[in-house]
């Protein structure tokens, strides 16, 4: 018998909450699985955070999977990323050429060719230059001058302005009249920006998640604080609206080769516009994620730990023809997305990552949900607080965020024990982790065991964090019946 070990790579920038959950459970999880044709060998995982260092285009990489949150701006990790896929067959997220070469305008105009309703968009050319040699000759040859204000018009307002490579919500404005859009030209400065009709009133503002095959929408509100944005409601659309939905981000996701990306979408008079989803390195934080959090650090590991079990095959280019010729105009918008959901879920392999994580990882929802009322987690979300807030407002913010999850806890656990209810005698609990100290804002039952089918999950209470305005950006002030086009 052989150990056959897999090594999972963590490529990291600021991230700092989610990989400690990662590492905590992956490690508390301590798989061991049979592996080879027979079950002979035992397939284990080590994690590591990836380090950065000159290299040699020949020198072998020492993962089989790469997590990655750093090349969309870091040139040199990105080039020993692509130097890695290859030399080496590495697996990374996301695509690293898709991620350097497709900006908005790009993933606009390919979801158009796909028949997306996506609100009429322009790129128009920057307010000013950096100096090259070639630059006057070239634009008094070539450039023609444009009437700004015609653009608008035939756009119509209100608008968004917003940088075509963009992030972060930097350089978003919304534009009301011909006076604003001037003025926001102005100010733009070297800056390619794209201008976007629109689409208000809306009616529902939502960003649907995925990795891998995995989706989770969440109704999302621009005009809170950056730690309320992502809400809590639940029901608030259809099931045929949140399979349309659910098919759209991973047909996008699948299209430009990203396993990890969301999708801002808005509905408006019964239609989905996406608007925003050229985002291949999503939030992951739990100071803006909350109770959505232990979602995406659960997704996180099953993708990873799928794909690196696997060998999953990295696609270096991008096939884009089965999508065109999947096209059909005679279809209505739902039947044709499903048809490009189809080859989505084929390319994501999502039939065989459900099948694995059933056989290999089933009790990863039990381990995660003692970890998250674990000391260790309420730590993992200090670190984060210590880093985005002043040191007054630690405590505040740490219970708050934790009180926060420990609200996921208690419905997690409603949800699971109703789940093992309807299918029989309860499966024996699992308890891995220390339990944490009650912290404030969560009742000492509600950091321990989850409870057994039937049995009613103890009440946690919420301690409000007391600067309710603690983050502004310029999506502040997209009331109610405007959008946050920027890519996050």
């Amino acid at each position: 018998m052989t150990t056959i070990t897999r090594k999972i790579g963590l490529s990291l920038g600021a991230d700092t909450c989610w990989p400690l959950c990662y590492e905590d459970i992956v490690r508390e999880l301590d798989l061991a699985l049979p592996h080879g044709p027979k079950g002979q060998d035992t397939l284990r995982f080590e994690i590591e955070r990836v380090r950065i260092a000159p290299f040699d285009l020949e020198q072998p990489c020492p993962y089989d999977v790469v997590v990655d949150r750093l090349t969309h701006w870091y040139t040199p990790t990105r080039e020993w990323i692509k130097k890695s896929i290859l030399m080496d067959g590495l697996y990374v997220w996301n695509n690293p050429w898709s991620v350097q070469a497709n900006e908005k305008s790009t993933t606009y105009a390919a979801m158009l060719k796909l028949g997306l309703p996506i609100p009429k968009t322009w790129l128009v050319s920057p307010k000013s230059y950096d100096d090259k040699a070639d630059l006057q000759t070239t634009l008094t040859r070539y450039a023609n001058l444009f009437d700004l204000g015609a653009i608008g018009t035939e756009i119509g307002y209100p608008m968004f302005m917003k940088p075509y490579d963009g992030g972060g919500w930097v350089g978003v404005s919304k534009i009301d009249d011909e006076a604003a859009l001037r003025a926001a030209y102005e100010q733009s400065g070297k800056a390619f920006m794209l201008l976007q009709k629109g689409v208000v009133p809306f009616d529902v503002f939502v960003r649907c998640i995925a990795l891998g095959p995995q989706t989770h929408v969440i109704k999302y509100d621009p005009s809170q604080p950056l730690h309320k944005r992502y809400t809590t409601e639940r029901d608030f659309m259809s099931d045929d609206d949140r399979k349309l939905l659910e098919d759209m981000t991973l047909t996008i996701n699948a299209f430009f080769g990203w396993d990890f990306n969301s999708c801002e979408a808005l509905l408006k008079d019964h239609v989905w516009h996406p608007i925003d989803y050229a985002n291949p390195c999503p939030d992951s934080q739990v100071t803006s994620l909350h109770q959505h959090f232990p979602w995406l650090v659960k997704s996180y590991i099953r993708w990873s730990l799928y794909c690196a079990a696997t060998k999953k095959k990295m696609r270096p280019s991008l096939d884009w023809e089965p999508f065109f010729a999947a096209r059909d105009e005679k279809l209505d918008l739902r039947t044709q997305v499903a048809r490009y959901a189809k080859i989505a879920r084929e390319r994501l392999e999502a039939d065989d990552f459900e099948e694995w994580c059933a056989k290999h990882i089933p009790h990863l929802d039990e381990v995660a949900w003692n970890y998250f009322g674990t000391p260790r987690a309420k730590e993992a979300i200090r670190k984060k607080v210590e880093m985005l807030f002043p040191q007054h407002e630690w405590e505040t913010f740490t219970d708050h965020f934790f009180a926060e999850i420990q609200l996921w806890r208690e419905r997690d656990a409603a949800e699971r024990a109703e789940k093992a209810k309807a299918k029989g005698p309860a499966v024996q609990q699992h308890s891995f982790l220390t339990p944490a100290q009650p912290a404030h804002g969560a009742t000492k039952s509600s950091a321990t065991a989850a409870p057994s089918a039937g049995e009613k999950p103890t009440s946690t209470s919420e301690k409000t964090p007391s600067a309710s305005d603690r983050s502004t950006s310029p999506g502040d002030k997209h009331a109610k019946g405007a959008k946050k086009p920027s890519k996050k």
